[in-house]
């Protein structure tokens, strides 16, 4: 899948509370870009319920028409067609997730995305986009090695250690890891990411192994739910909610990060809830120890 048709285009802008079809600018890039946050969460839902879905393309986009949502290879793959088939012209690149305390790396656990630009200016043609990241920045980045955002959400673009002519950013200081590295090279197929969703996503190994985590960026808040636990941080700080009923829940889930579990039965619901729920005692009854 290279582009969307006409209907699945209305629908996917749709999904993402975008009216209008505008001219492939920067100015709409960001606008999608801030939409595509906002609208649709970073999850390992499916991981942790043991029913991952497929990374190819037309699967990626179908998450997003159904009204669902996915992680880094559903997002940015899904959005990269979005935005081919609004006559942006863009590249897919290998990239790794540094986690804290640990070393860079591109290790194709990440997909990355650059769009280029030549009515932004030649000195700044490539732009960096990614609505993949659980640390995500609110809108796209030119590829110009400076610090971005206010704070606290501020990224640091630099160059990489670890790839040659690639680039990195880094999350601001309370962000969910250290920084993402980016291949400079093109790469045209995601074959080579497979092998690293099926680790994620079935291996007992990948970190997200019966892990039930949401994240989301808007304009003024960055929003973790992990199992249990809420955590929001904004300009004020950062603030933790311990949710204890299933409709607060619920309502979380729908009304902060835009997910009302439509693949589940009322019963598979209730069912998540009651997994997640006793998991978070044991880790109180660890934590007391």
């Amino acid at each position: 899948m290279n582009t969307l048709t006409d209907s699945e285009l209305k629908s996917y802008l749709k999904r993402i509370h975008i009216d209008d079809i505008k001219p492939p600018t920067l100015e709409f890039l960001s606008e999608l870009h801030r939409a595509h946050v906002h609208h649709l969460s970073w999850q390992t839902i499916d991981i942790f319920t043991g029913r991952p879905e497929g990374i190819d393309l037309a699967n990626s986009v179908r998450l997003v028409l159904q009204g669902r949502s996915g992680y880094c290879f559903h997002l940015n793959g899904a959005f990269s067609v979005l935005l081919r088939s609004l006559g942006y012209e863009v590249h897919w690149h290998r990239a790794g997730v540094q986690p804290h305390g640990e070393q860079p790396r591109v290790n194709s656990f990440h997909l990355g995305l650059s769009v280029l630009l030549p009515e932004a200016g030649p000195e700044i043609e490539r732009w960096v986009v990614d609505v993949g990241l659980g640390g995500m920045p609110f809108e796209p980045l030119p590829l110009r090695y400076e610090v971005y955002g206010a704070a606290p959400f501020t990224y640091n673009l630099t160059s990489s250690s670890v790839a040659s002519e690639g680039w990195r950013l880094e999350y601001e200081p309370h962000g969910p890891s250290e920084g993402v590295d980016y291949a400079s090279e093109v790469i045209h197929t995601l074959d080579e990411f497979i092998t690293k969703h099926h680790f994620y996503s079935q291996s007992a190994e990948s970190p997200w192994h019966n892990v039930f985590l949401l994240r989301q960026r808007n304009a003024v808040a960055s929003n973790e739910l992990r199992g249990c636990m809420l955590r929001t941080h904004t300009a004020e700080g950062i603030h933790k909610t311990e949710i204890l009923t299933y409709t607060a829940w619920r309502e979380l889930l729908d009304g902060v990060f835009y997910e009302p579990l439509i693949r589940y039965s009322e019963l598979e619901r209730v069912e998540m809830w009651e997994r997640i729920r006793a998991g978070h005692e044991e880790w109180k009854r660890t934590e007391q120890v």
